[in-house]
């Protein structure tokens, strides 16, 4: 399906990004690989919110069932604090949940750092939507986000989403031959 308008959430998760104590410098790191990647038109709809459950998961379906973002990319809150409950607010909202982004994500990280065992990233669709949780720091959102993307267009291609166009130059994605 083909849609003029792609819309793609962007979550931070952090206390002190959103008391502005520091800048979102992990919502932009999102941002500017997505924009590398994608060619198809679309519009970020950005959200900065504290490590709150509650507040996450009506983040997460303001995101998915108000705002239509076919993928809702989050950052912040997948380690092991106490107030790391980006996860959980994911698998609260999800109808189910996609194991095999979490496990690929630690396992490129575990390229870059021992402590990537500690991470929880996770992913799972609501409806028709994909929510992806990525970890906080910057240069870990692209290692992550190279390992994942290049199943996310057919994954919401099976949903039934809108097909997102990708640069090859900057992303090889893979779609089954017709």
């Amino acid at each position: 399906m083909k849609n003029d308008k792609i819309r793609i959430g962007i979550l931070t998760v952090s206390d002190r990004a959103s008391q502005g104590i520091y800048d979102d410098i992990s919502g932009k790191a999102i941002e500017q690989t997505l924009a590398e990647y994608l060619t198809s038109p679309w519009e970020k709809v950005y959200r900065l919110i504290p490590d709150e459950q509650i507040l996450i998961e009506q983040t997460l379906i303001e995101l998915t069932d108000e705002m239509q973002c076919c993928l809702v990319v989050t950052t912040g809150g997948t380690g092991p604090a106490k107030r790391d409950v980006t996860p959980e607010a994911t698998e609260a909202v999800c109808d189910r949940m996609m194991p095999g982004f979490g496990e690929l994500m630690r396992t490129e990280s575990l390229k870059y750092v021992p402590t990537a065992i500690l991470s929880r990233q996770t992913a799972g669709l609501r409806g028709q939507r994909l929510i992806v949780n990525l970890p906080g720091k910057p240069s870990a959102i692209r290692q992550c986000l190279d390992a994942v993307f290049p199943a996310i267009p057919y994954c919401i291609d099976l949903m039934e989403g809108p097909y997102l166009e990708v640069n090859p130059e900057a992303i090889q994605v893979f779609r089954p031959k017709a």
